[in-house]
């Protein structure tokens, strides 16, 4: 078994593990419950596609998809950081209860906001 072949099932089951993690990812963004769960969720994608992109790089033996990996990181964290100061100016607007799960019989959130 030469170096080539331990690299390609290297990479596949990298690849496999990521899909796994997509669809976890996925799951909680569609699930929710509250914003601040998905914006996690958005920026945990961001690096599982640099997870793929990284992989298929290395597999494919074109390491400019590096370069690229390292640009959608940069704008991944920043898109973290809009949404992160558009859920804290919600916030102070006296919205911070709409970020929170859903008040109901079967609820822990009580609806009481504490600063």
């Amino acid at each position: 078994m030469n170096p080539k072949d331990i690299i390609d099932i290297a990479a596949d089951v990298t690849m496999m593990m990521l899909s796994f993690a997509l669809l976890l990812v996925v799951v909680r963004i569609v699930r929710g419950p509250t914003l601040p769960d998905r914006i996690v969720a958005l920026d945990l994608l961001v690096g599982v596609v640099i997870g793929f992109i990284a992989t298929i790089g290395l597999k494919a033996e074109i390491f400019q998809y590096l370069d690229i990996a390292i640009a959608l990181g940069l704008v991944g964290f920043l898109a973290t950081v809009a949404f992160a100061r558009f859920v804290m100016t919600r916030g102070r607007a006296g919205d911070a209860a709409t970020t929170l799960p859903d008040s109901g019989p079967d609820s822990a959130y009580s609806g009481e906001v504490r600063r």
